[in-house]
């Protein structure tokens, strides 16, 4: 699947990684995948912080919601059913799109698409409009081939 992902969206997905791994999860979920794209500079993440999404002010929303882990995880970090379906529909959307690759605005486009999951709860607690999200993430993918 990862083929087809841009560099900046594998940047992504390793930021995920790492976050969860900082955060001591033995899962990378929707609010990692959240966390990378905002690591990551991307047209994605350019949106969130355009609309008061903070970085830091994410990753302390994590760890009041989910915690922290006891230890760090060691070798492979699985993702969740929700993160790998986020993943899937990144794939969908940029070939919705007619992109040739996933970007970072499809990896969150698959985010929201979580709408039970921790990452879409995360946005909502910072008051984000979902839809107008979307609307901008649109547009951003039609803009942004820098990100390639």
């Amino acid at each position: 699947m990862f083929e087809r992902f841009s560099d900046a969206a594998r940047r992504t997905v390793v930021l995920a990684q790492e976050q969860a791994r900082q955060l001591r999860h033995d899962y990378i979920g929707t609010e990692h995948l959240l966390l990378g794209i905002l690591e990551e500079d991307s047209a994605a993440a350019r949106v969130l912080i355009e609309m008061q999404v903070d970085r830091a002010a994410v990753g302390q929303r994590v760890e009041e919601v989910v915690g922290k882990g006891r230890k760090p995880p060691r070798g492979h970090i699985p993702f969740t059913p929700r993160a790998k379906r986020s993943l899937e529909l990144a794939v969908d959307e940029s070939r919705m799109a007619g992109r040739g690759s996933v970007r970072p605005e499809h990896l969150l486009l698959g985010v929201l698409a979580q709408v039970e999951g921790v990452g879409v709860t995360i946005l909502e607690s910072f008051g984000v409009d979902l839809g107008l999200l979307r609307q901008r993430l649109g547009g951003a993918d039609s803009h942004s081939a820098s990100d390639e």
